[in-house]
């Protein structure tokens, strides 16, 4: 049975997105996907091994695209800042809310995200190793931003300066701009980066002795 084509691959992991975000991650099933694009399910485990390599893959293709979209907001940052410090804090303020960016220019994506977890995909047994392994690698991704933001605001990269980053770019967000899944309003975004800018004003915590770097 031959491969769908690339283009048939992408419309077939559109569809995927709009089932899990209009009924729950449980309805997208292989049958499901079939009966919503007319495409076998042959073709479908063909393409994608199993459902856990279909919601996989659809998981990587929206995560990837968020950070892609977070990235250049990040070094659209760094160019336009008035000073090195400026930038860097404008850097963090608009990683931070990249996840609001996100839900505007891409929301059937972004509610994908938050109705499949990524802990869900990386516990589920029948997991596929390369998938496994490009989730991971996404993690390291994150990390070097992190790392990088912290060394522009304070020429530092200890575990506790790259905590105080990943607070304002994960957990800060995650209160103030998703709470309830809502697509959220410019008040809110506004809030956000106002505490931002208050977190980094502050130093990090002082670094404990023989602190190993993040790699």
């Amino acid at each position: 049975m031959p491969r769908p084509r690339i283009h048939d691959l992408e419309q077939l992991m559109d569809a995927a997105e709009r089932l899990a975000v209009e009924s729950g991650a449980s309805a997208v099933t292989v049958r499901a996907l079939s009966e919503a694009t007319n495409v076998s399910n042959g073709a479908i485990y063909h393409a994608f091994g199993s459902r856990a390599g279909l919601v996989g893959r659809v998981w990587l293709r929206a995560a990837q695209r968020f950070l892609d979209l977070q990235r250049e907001a990040v070094e659209q940052a760094f160019r336009l800042g008035e000073n090195p410090q400026a930038s860097a804090v404008d850097a963090v303020v608009a990683a931070a809310d990249s996840p609001a960016r996100f839900l505007l220019e891409f929301p059937v994506a972004g509610r994908f995200l938050l109705t499949v977890r990524r802990d869900e995909l990386l516990g589920a047994s029948e997991i596929p190793d390369e998938i496994a392994v490009d989730l991971r690698m996404l993690d390291r991704t994150l990390v070097e931003l992190f790392v990088r933001l912290s060394r522009a605001l304070w020429d530092r990269s200890d575990r506790e300066a790259v905590a105080v980053v990943r607070d304002c770019v994960v957990e800060l967000p995650a209160a103030l701009l998703l709470r309830g899944r809502r697509t959220p309003d410019p008040a809110v975004r506004e809030r956000l980066a106002a505490a931002v800018r208050a977190v980094v004003t502050l130093p990090p915590p002082t670094r404990t002795p023989r602190e190993k770097e993040p790699k």
